[in-house]
């Protein structure tokens, strides 16, 4: 089964439930993001530029 549950907060990119599992990453915020998107996201935290 799979189910369109949103789109990536960051690249519009369409995020689906694939068989009940979320391809992605929900936040508190009620944000969805891409799991590219969200790896890039905690590397940027984690590495802030200067």
């Amino acid at each position: 089964m799979i189910e369109l549950v949103g789109c990536c907060c960051s690249c519009r990119k369409e995020v689906y439930c694939l068989d009940g599992f979320l391809n992605g990453i929900h936040r508190d915020k009620k944000e969805i993001y891409c799991f590219e998107c969200f790896e890039k996201l905690e590397n940027e935290k984690e590495n802030p530029q200067r």
